[in-house]
Formats: C-alpha cells, sequence, structure tokens
C-alpha cells in the first residue's frame, strides 16, 4: 500500500519527529536544571517581576481548569471543544513554561523563608520535589507527542497515549498551583 492512500491513523510516527521532541524536551530539561543551579540570578534581590510565582499559580490553575474542560468535552463527545481546551491548556502551560523559565533566570531558586520540618514544609517538600518535579520532566515530551499524534490524524494512538499524558499533566497543573501559590504568598 503506498502511503499517500493511508488513512493519517495508519501513517508511523518518522522516529526523527520522536527523537526531535524527545531532545527538545531534554534541552528544556537542562536550561531548567542548568538555571536552577548553576546560573547566576540576574535579580538576586526579586526587585524586578516579583510577580512571576503568581502568575505561575494562576497559568497553572487556567491550565487545570481547561484540561478538565477538555477531559468533559471529550467524553460528552463534542470534539471540537476538547481540541479547543486542549490548545487553551497548551496554551497556558507554554506561557507558564516561559514566565518559569524568566523567573529562575532573574531571581534564580526560592528559598521559602520558612523553617525547613513541619507539616508545611513535609508538604511542599514531597509536593515539589518528589512528585511535581519528575512528572513535569516526564510530561513534557508525552504532552507534545500526544499533540503531534492529535494534529496529524492519528486518533487511536492519540487517545492511548492522551490516557497516560492527562492525569500526569494534570497532576503537574494542580501540584503547580500549590507549589507557586505558596512560594508567592509566603516568599514576597
Amino acid at each position: 500500500m503506498q502511503e499517500h492512500s493511508l488513512k493519517p491513523s495508519q501513517l508511523r510516527t518518522p522516529p526523527s519527529v520522536i527523537v526531535g521532541i524527545l531532545v527538545a524536551s531534554a534541552a528544556a530539561s537542562a536550561l531548567i536544571c542548568w538555571l536552577v543551579y548553576y546560573h547566576a540570578p540576574t535579580d538576586a534581590a526579586g526587585t524586578q517581576l516579583h510577580w512571576l510565582p503568581l502568575a505561575n499559580a494562576i497559568l497553572n490553575a487556567l491550565s487545570t481548569v481547561a484540561l478538565v474542560t477538555g477531559f468533559h468535552e471529550i467524553r460528552q463527545r463534542h470534539v471540537l471543544h476538547h481540541r479547543a481546551a486542549m490548545i487553551f491548556a497548551f496554551l497556558f502551560s507554554s506561557i507558564f513554561l516561559i514566565c518559569y523559565l524568566v523567573n529562575f533566570a532573574l531571581h534564580g531558586e526560592t528559598h521559602l523563608p520558612i523553617a525547613h520540618h513541619g507539616v508545611l514544609w513535609n508538604t511542599y517538600a514531597f509536593v515539589l520535589f518528589a512528585t511535581h518535579i519528575p512528572l513535569a520532566v516526564i510530561a513534557l515530551p508525552m504532552i507534545l507527542i500526544t499533540f503531534f499524534l492529535s494534529l496529524t490524524g492519528r486518533f487511536p494512538a492519540h487517545r492511548r497515549l492522551a490516557r497516560w499524558t492527562f492525569p500526569i499533566w494534570l497532576y503537574v497543573s494542580v501540584s503547580g498551583v500549590f507549589v507557586y501559590f505558596l512560594q508567592a504568598v509566603i516568599h514576597r
């Protein structure tokens, strides 16, 4: 069967696309690691764009709402509404990533002025270090591949991967609200 006569759902994803997505995701993770551990903040006093942690919390909340809406819409078989909601979730998450990178470039790692013990710290540390960060690293390539499959009309593959991508992306967004809201409230 010739390639041009195949339906989009029968096409195979070129390995170069998957490799490209994985390389871009690894590069983004490496950039974040460099910003957190090696880059000296350009505004260590935190006087420029000090509202970025609150903006990050709001963007994660908006992404969460869009994700839940998209899930509801696909369950109702409203494909166009689902698509619109997921594009908004992707847009909010993309803007978040830009704000996140700017925040780290300007201010560096956030050191919360709370005791590093007790329920608040233990909850924050567990959510951030044990779950949010590792899942965010995993979520990025999954989100990009899921979007690629959808945009190229490979809906069976999209559906299979989205079953894994959705809960991870949702958790990263919800936990991001907690992490960045706490940083915005306590740090400023």
